[in-house]
């Protein structure tokens, strides 16, 4: 997802979609735990999309 993308949207919709990704990260890190996960790499694109739309907030908030 990418920045441009995420400050079309209001603080509402990237406040649900933080809330759905960190739900996201939280599954995906109990199946590293038990070895059931498939795609490793989508725990570092999740990680990387938490920042991005903390950042996009916290630039809405100063504004």
């Amino acid at each position: 997802m990418k920045a441009s993308e995420l400050r079309q949207k209001s603080s509402a919709e990237l406040k649900s979609l933080l809330n759905e990704i960190s739900r996201e990260q939280f599954n995906l890190r109990m199946q590293k735990n038990t070895g059931q996960l498939t795609k490793p790499d989508q725990v570092k694109k999740g990680r990387r999309d938490i920042a991005r739309i903390q950042t996009v907030l916290n630039e809405m908030a100063g504004a």
